[in-house]
């Protein structure tokens, strides 16, 4: 057995178990630093902190008395400390503390570090700057305003004097619209760490930021945490809460890691996605907990300007080590994903309660670079998951177009520039118990078939009492439950070892497949077919 650092600043560092568990490890342990005893956990990926700069740690895990683990660590150097009650915050909950806290940070030399202590600190929003470390310490709670007028306005676009150039700022439901500033903001910077042991609360409610959420109120509706052209950037162990929309939105931003967070939201909360990583290349999600009102994860690139004008999927991104507990999807791509979604893995990870574990939202209209491919699910638990696995090609939310006979048309049409595509999505090794709708409901384009699916050692069965409910947001479907299989145009389907039991009707519901392989494995009830 084998645990890793994965993440260390000066003041802390992350470790990761191998092959302990799925989020909570087989058993707990303890972390002991020099031969003194630090804390207990439970989790695959355990944050340790209060240590020294640049100092040599030996670390032993225990279990029971017996060593588990051992190994080394030397924390990070670190120049110098800057307490944002030297410069000024109150941390009362009442004063505004803004300017107190961006003076620190506009103040803070490289490898610095700004301490936000104990505290309440009302803000509106905070402005990141590159080669710095954000400290929010135990206790510590950055309070969001409610009040729109306290907020600064991010553009949508802005011209270049030469009128030959644009320059991006605020983005709205993958559109180039004026939104507010975030509480974090980062515009245009680089090497930054934003870590500790506190919480963002967005103060968001259905008395404010809730209220009459898709309208626009001078702008739309901030984050908690916006990244925009931002590279090496690392959000480490705080809570996120109270989101006036989706939480944690990186856009346009390479080489990221979202670490040990916990982000949550109320069940009913309008839009609050959990991270919306947008036109990312390179992002590590680990070790995160969620529990909000709307998609855990969801992968964007742009709607349409945004991504047939620049072309930037998302791609290479990994998921591991986390638990989605509510939502609508544990992790969702698009559907405003014009420029494509590509190299996405997901393993290690616990879906319940969520409405779908994977969910694609796509549609004729998003175009040809509009492409998913490499998709894989692997080493997954669900339990009372509505529907595991949806693709749907046929999204009808949020457009003018939405019902349009074009988008809901289930014959073949031509396929051109606006005509999307799926390649390959691969699920390995899951087990799904207590659905409810589905197993899986995958629907692809009759003109533009999904290229290649394949399950591989998955186990479905279903809850007693389902709650009947529509597998995917597309016209003329029926509300169903406990429904087997669902597949209709794809090219090729592999079924390798795939166990469905307590369904009603039949299990494997297939249309428009040119070619089915697998094994023989495909079983029903104890029974092979």
């Amino acid at each position: 057995m084998k645990a890793n650092v994965i993440f260390k600043t000066s003041r802390k560092f992350l470790l990761e178990w191998e092959d302990f568990g799925v989020f909570y490890t087989e058993k707990e342990y303890e972390v002991w630093l020099d031969d003194r005893f630090v804390l207990t956990s439970s989790r695959v990926i355990q944050t340790v902190s209060g240590l020294t700069p640049d100092t040599e740690y030996r670390v032993s895990l225990r279990c029971g008395g017996e060593i588990y683990a051992e190994f080394s660590v030397r924390t990070d150097y670190e120049f110098v400390t800057l307490n944002v009650r030297r410069f000024g915050a109150e941390g009362d909950g009442i004063h505004d503390d803004t300017l107190a806290i961006q003076a620190a940070i506009a103040s803070c030399p490289k490898d610095g570090r700004v301490f936000i202590p104990e505290g309440t600190y009302l803000v509106t929003s905070l402005f990141l700057k590159s080669d710095f470390t954000l400290d929010i310490g135990k206790n510590a709670v950055l309070l969001g305003h409610a009040e729109r007028e306290r907020f600064g306005v991010l553009p949508g676009m802005i011209q270049s004097y030469d009128e030959t150039a644009e320059y991006n700022l605020g983005s709205w439901e993958g559109n180039p619209l004026d939104i507010f500033t975030s509480m974090i903001t980062g515009i245009h910077v680089s090497n930054v760490v934003i870590t500790g042991e506190g919480t963002l609360d967005g103060n968001a409610t259905f008395q404010d930021w809730w209220e009459d959420d898709r309208a626009k109120i001078i702008a739309f509706r901030p984050r908690m945490v916006f990244l925009n052209h931002c590279d090496h950037v690392v959000l480490h162990g705080v809570t996120v809460q109270n989101s006036p929309s989706w939480n944690i939105h990186p856009y346009f931003s390479d080489d990221l890691r979202f670490l040990d967070l916990t982000i949550l939201n109320p069940w009913d909360s309008p839009n609050t996605d959990g991270m919306d990583p947008e036109s990312v290349n390179g992002l590590e999600i680990a070790g995160i907990y969620f529990s909000l009102g709307d998609d855990c994860i969801a992968l964007k690139s742009g709607k349409y300007y945004m991504g047939h004008k620049y072309k930037v999927p998302s791609q290479n991104i990994e998921v591991r080590q986390c638990c989605m507990n509510n939502g609508h999807g544990a992790v969702t791509i698009g559907s405003e994903m014009a420029a494509g979604v590509k190299h996405v893995h997901v393993k290690d990870c616990l879906f319940l309660h969520t409405d779908r574990g994977l969910r694609i939202k796509t549609r004729r209209g998003r175009g040809k670079d509009a492409v998913v491919e490499d998709i894989c699910f692997e080493n997954i638990r669900m339990d009372h998951v509505l529907t595991p696995f949806v693709l749907n090609s046929y999204y009808n939310c949020c457009d003018p177009d939405c019902h349009s006979d074009y988008v809901k048309c289930k014959s073949p049409l031509p396929a051109d520039e606006r005509t999307p595509s799926v390649k390959q999505m691969i699920f390995r090794n899951i087990e799904a118990h207590n659905c409810h709708v589905a197993g899986a409901f995958i629907y692809g384009l009759p003109e533009r078939k999904v290229d290649y699916v394949e399950f591989d050692h998955v186990t479905i069965d279903y809850d007693e009492n389902p709650e009947p409910d529509e597998p995917a947001m597309m016209d003329d479907i029926q509300l169903t439950a406990k429904m087997g299989l669902y597949i209709n145009n794809v090219q090729e389907l592999v079924l390798n070892d795939v166990s469905i039991s307590g369904c009603d009707g039949e299990p494997l519901l297939l249309k428009n497949i040119d070619k089915i392989t697998g094994n023989s494995g495909f079983t029903t009830e104890g029974e092979q077919t």
